[in-house]
């Protein structure tokens, strides 16, 4: 079940608020519980009882290195607790990855394959699994103690705004919201995160959903056909398609939870207006950028190394990792890659040129090298993104043609690159603001709660008229 689907939208979502709301402050813990494992369950039953088992073994597991005085006997559980989760997410994501590569080696040697495993990915596993590791790697070092109720700890991992793609929440920024948010709630932070709720829901459906459409004709395309405005146009519009799709997901999960009282933490700040890759990290997808600063970068030795070639190494290796987190394949690996370059070239001397052109052609460059970035993502092989990628260049080739609406596309596309360079005004960076995150009067209320319903009917209206409806960070 996602979020832009009828059955979230009229069935799911408006069932749940309504008890929700009636449940009295001590049992809706409970229902929400019982609510996340039935919409987990709804798009993937079988892997439900992974979480289950995961949460109960982690819980356990955490109490007693907690209550363990020996050094020796915390780090065994913790490698224990650690081998699990990754264990499973090795299983289910990479295996057939590295059988596959295994594969190619042995066919190269004129000897047979191995057969691929029947694995089915479970949905959102990435992310639940990365929280998992964040509540077990902070109580061992200590930043908090292990919970002692095991309802508060399974709705950690399984709280459903947040299961599928995130935000990516550690344990501390939410554990005093679990049991104490109902004395801050109050039914105008509910509603302004209606009013969020609905600003995701539209970047989903009506901006990323239509520019989407066309991106995937063109991504599916003979690529040594393509002429290179079409090759661009498909690649700009897969740019903006991935940004609202993700962004809009966040956007939704935010305020799913604060319709419940919960206040999770951002995850985008409009990357598209970065002046350098380091500043994109910065704004783009910030709790895994956190995530990976906190339990990869900083283990390594961060930026405190004896050597620049050591810092370097920490970085790329950090990015490369970033790229197979997204996907088990070589193009996500390449998009790593190729993050994990640039940001080693900013701190060789790029970095330095871009500051010394100004803000604008900084912006200009650094959105080009994204775009780039993004045909690796998209790709379906190697072969497919450097085939993409020259035919950018093909200007000489005659022009494709892509059964679509033009003028509906380009309408959209100049929507969307008109939101996502919205925040470069610092006077029209005030106005986000205000609409994300001012407190409002009765009559801004009343106002936005109109546009926002019928921003939800438009919605709705193009669901039910469109088979496509895809969401990109689904499969991660």
């Amino acid at each position: 079940m996602v979020f832009s689907s009828i059955v979230f939208l009229l069935y799911f979502l408006p069932f749940f608020l309504l008890i929700y709301y009636l449940c009295p402050d001590k049992v809706k813990n409970y229902f929400l519980l019982l609510a996340s494992i039935l919409f987990y369950s709804w798009g993937a039953p079988r892997f439900i009882f992974v979480i289950l088992g995961t949460t109960f073994l982690d819980f356990f597991l955490v109490r007693f290195m907690d209550r363990s005085a020996s050094e020796r006997k915390r780090k065994t559980v913790l490698v224990i607790s650690v081998c699990i989760n990754l264990g499973l997410l090795f299983y289910f994501k990479y295996c057939n990855f590295f059988i596959d590569n295994f594969n190619t080696a042995l066919e190269a040697l004129g000897m047979q394959p191995i057969r691929l495993l029947g694995v089915v990915l479970p949905i959102g596993i990435s992310f639940y699994t990365f929280e998992s590791l964040t509540y077990v790697i902070d109580v061992y070092r200590r930043k908090h103690k292990p919970l002692s109720n095991f309802m508060h700890y399974q709705l950690y991992i399984i709280l459903f705004p947040k299961l599928i793609a995130g935000p990516i929440i550690r344990y501390h920024e939410i554990a005093d919201q679990i049991t104490g948010r109902f004395k801050t709630f109050n039914y105008n932070g509910a509603l302004k995160g209606f009013h969020r709720f609905i600003i995701g829901l539209s970047k989903k459906v009506i901006i990323a959903n239509s520019l989407g459409a066309y991106a995937d004709l063109v991504f599916q395309a003979d690529v040594h056909q393509l002429s290179g405005g079409v090759a661009w146009l498909g690649a700009l519009c897969y740019t903006m398609q991935i940004y609202f799709d993700f962004s809009g997901y966040s956007d939704m999960a935010i305020g799913l939870g604060q319709m419940m009282g919960f206040r999770f933490p951002e995850n985008f700040d409009n990357p598209y207006i970065s002046k350098s890759i380091t500043e994109f990290w910065r704004r783009w997808h910030i709790t895994l950028g956190s995530w990976m600063r906190n339990y990869l970068y900083i283990p390594l030795g961060g930026n405190r190394v004896s050597t620049k070639r050591r810092l370097y190494f920490n970085l790329w290796i950090v990015f490369v990792l970033s790229g197979f987190w997204h996907g088990a394949s070589w193009t996500f690996i390449a998009w790593g890659i190729f993050h994990g370059t640039f940001l080693v070239l900013e701190r060789t001397g790029y970095g330095k040129f871009l500051e010394s052109i100004g803000r604008w052609p900084a912006l200009l460059l650094t959105f080009i090298i994204v775009n780039f970035g993004w045909v690796f993502f998209r790709a379906e092989t190697m072969h497919d993104a450097f085939e993409f990628i020259r035919s950018m260049f093909a200007f000489g080739r005659p022009e494709t043609i892509i059964p679509y609406n033009l003028p509906k596309l380009y309408t959209f596309l100049a929507l969307a690159f008109f939101f996502s360079f919205f925040s470069a005004s610092t006077m029209l960076e005030k106005i986000q603001q205000r609409v994300y995150f001012t407190e409002l009067t009765a009559k801004a209320s009343v106002i936005y709660t109109f546009i926002s319903l019928l921003m939800l009917m438009i919605c709705i209206g193009l669901i039910t008229s469109s088979s496509f409806n895809p969401f990109i960070y689904f499969r991660f």
